[in-house]
C-alpha cells in the first residue's frame, strides 16, 4: 500500500509539472506571436511532444485512480463477490494490451527512432527520447492493473 500512494504521488507530480510546462509553451507561443510579431521557432513542436506525454502517463494515472472510460453494464448486475472476478479479468486483458502494445512496441518504436538518429525539427532532440513515454505507461499500467486486482481481492 505503501508503494501505491509513492507510485501515485509520483504520477501526479510528473503529470503537475508537464501540464504546468505544456501551459506556459503555449502562453509563450501565443505571447511571442501576437504581442512580439515573433513566434518562437520550438513552442509548437515542445506542445506537440508535452501533449503525448500528458495524454499517455495521463491515462496510465487514471488506469490505477480507475477514472477512465468504462461502459459499466455489466459489473452493476453482478453480486460484488463476481464482480470482483470480472475486474481481474479486465486488469489482465489492459495489462496484456499494455505489455504488448505500450511495452514492447514502445521499446521497438524507441530502438529503432535512436538505431534510425532521427532527430526533431525544431528541438534538435532525438525522437526516441520523445517515444520513450511509450513503455514507460506501459509499466505504470501495468502495475496499477496488478495493483488494482490486488486491491480487489483485498476487500
Amino acid at each position: 500500500m505503501q508503494i501505491r500512494k509513492a507510485v501515485d504521488k509520483f504520477m501526479e507530480i510528473l503529470l503537475i509539472v508537464a501540464m504546468s510546462t505544456l501551459v506556459l509553451d503555449v502562453l509563450w507561443q501565443v505571447a511571442s506571436r501576437y504581442l512580439l510579431r515573433s513566434p518562437s521557432p520550438f513552442t509548437d513542436e515542445l506542445a506537440g511532444f508535452l501533449l503525448i506525454w500528458v495524454g499517455l502517463l495521463g491515462a496510465a494515472w487514471g488506469t490505477g485512480t480507475k477514472l477512465h472510460l468504462a461502459i459499466d453494464l455489466l459489473p452493476g448486475k453482478l453480486k460484488p463477490s463476481k464482480r470482483k472476478y470480472l475486474d481481474m479479468v479486465i486488469n489482465i486483458l489492459v495489462g496484456t494490451f499494455a505489455l504488448t502494445v505500450f511495452v514492447i512496441g514502445g521499446i521497438w518504436l524507441v530502438y529503432t527512432r535512436f538505431y534510425l538518429g532521427q532527430i526533431s525539427a525544431a528541438l534538435q532532440i532525438p525522437l526516441g527520447y520523445v517515444y520513450l513515454v511509450l513503455p514507460i505507461t506501459g509499466i505504470f499500467v501495468i502495475y496499477y492493473s496488478i495493483s488494482n486486482t490486488l486491491i480487489s481481492f483485498a476487500k
